[in-house]
């Protein structure tokens, strides 16, 4: 048992997805033999209720100059962070000259948005090759890791802001105190946080194994959150879920007692108990549903492979990392991954070590069946692949349960 990395207490770990490679560590051949794995674990911390990893590799070990997820490539995306900029900009930018700041702010998806209306904003970036393409754009960008040091930094240039904003990237930070101290010397009296992360009770619900990966450092709910933020003088204030990712949380939190807590907050609260999301049961029966859900998916997989069918995997995402993995998937089941980043082309995912191929390699002979690794993007690429599934393609997915489509 480990020390939980924000109270202290110990950790009951519910899970092992066994040894696993850096999730979206895509490799050539020549990388095989020094390919680095850690222990996936997942475990309860009955105190403070947050459900994180045992182990996480090192930053640089995930962040760095190769790293391989672009926000921008999703039109889904743009269109939900131009709505989450119009809510920032209607809602909480009051102050005559306001100043946004962006924690992990990617190829500047979301600032975008801000840097179009003139707005001052600043993104904070660790990946070198993400935050270039966000300086392309015009976005004003650093390209560093967000702490305490970087906050005080920020305010000696730029003063305090008005906003703070984050998405799908506080759930990966295992020095969070570190990140909230920057967050109150950043934020002004009366400004306000805003994240969102994939959502606890969402991948209980769904059984979304895949969620669990290296990046993932914590997997919030809104009481655990809200006992982390109280540590620092600051509260929840307002809750939003969101169905991007699979089922996602918003969190607006502001320095306590500066804004009226809506009743949303208590209400989710309430759900969440309801859910069992503070016992340590609920995660050991989510085990044994994630079990149930890997021998399904290999036995569907065993079944086509001897009817002589193709399976191809469809997205090359760091979920899939998981999956593969822990099913045991390699090549002699799936044939090919399909992707459209051009930095996983030609590559191989990690440790299973299935080709990633370009997407034109997937039309060019459609396979009889599609691993559909970007679950939670399928409402969008199903609607873009009607030719495949008018040529008699089906889709397996895998989240909230095994079947094909």
């Amino acid at each position: 048992m480990k020390p939980c990395l924000l109270c202290e207490s110990l950790i009951e770990p519910f899970i092992s997805f066994g040894p696993m490679p850096i999730a979206n560590g895509f490799l050539t051949p020549e990388q095989f033999d020094s390919e680095y794995f850690f222990e996936l674990q997942a475990g309860f911390c009955p105190k403070c209720k947050m459900v994180q990893l045992l182990e996480q590799p090192d930053r640089e070990k995930m962040f760095h100059e190769e790293y391989a997820f672009f926000s921008s490539t999703s039109k889904r995306q743009i269109e939900h962070f131009k709505d989450f900029a119009r809510l920032v900009l209607d809602k909480y930018l009051k102050s005559p000259d306001p100043f946004v700041v962006e924690i992990g702010s990617n190829d500047g998806i979301m600032l975008q948005n801000f840097a179009e209306k003139e707005i001052r904003h600043l993104g904070v970036e660790p990946s070198a090759n993400v935050a270039k393409v966000a300086l392309e754009k015009g976005i004003q960008t650093i390209c560093e890791f967000f702490d305490e040091k970087s906050a005080k930094k920020i305010v000696d240039k730029h003063g305090q802001a008005d906003a703070i904003l984050a998405a799908n990237v506080m759930c990966h930070i295992p020095y969070l105190h570190s990140v909230i101290s920057g967050i109150k010397i950043l934020l002004r009296p009366d400004g306000v946080l805003m994240y969102e992360d994939p959502y606890l009770g969402d991948i209980i619900e769904k059984t979304s194994y895949d969620q669990i990966y290296d990046e993932h450092a914590f997997y919030f709910s809104v009481a655990s959150v809200s006992h982390l933020f109280e540590t620092h003088d600051m509260e929840v204030v307002d809750i939003m879920p969101q169905n991007v990712h699979g089922g996602s949380m918003r969190y607006v939190i502001a320095h306590k007692g500066r804004m009226p807590v809506s009743s949303s907050v208590t209400k989710q609260q309430q759900k969440e108990l309801q859910l069992g999301l503070n016992l340590l049961k609920t995660f050991h029966r989510f085990r044994k549903n994630i079990e149930a859900s890997r021998d399904k998916l290999i036995e569907l997989l065993e079944n086509i492979k001897k009817q002589g069918k193709r399976v191809v995997g469809y997205a090359a995402t760091s979920k899939s990392t998981t999956v593969t993995n822990y099913c045991g998937i390699t090549s002699r089941l799936v044939e090919f991954i399909s992707d459209t980043t051009p930095i996983k082309q030609g590559k191989y995912s990690p440790r299973a070590h299935i080709p990633v191929k370009p997407y034109e390699e997937f039309c060019k002979k459609y396979p009889d069946y599609a691993l559909l690794f970007g679950w939670n993007h399928a409402e969008e690429i199903m609607a873009k692949e009607q030719k495949f599934m008018q040529s008699g393609g089906k889709w397996i997915v895998y989240v909230p349960e095994v079947k094909i489509i």
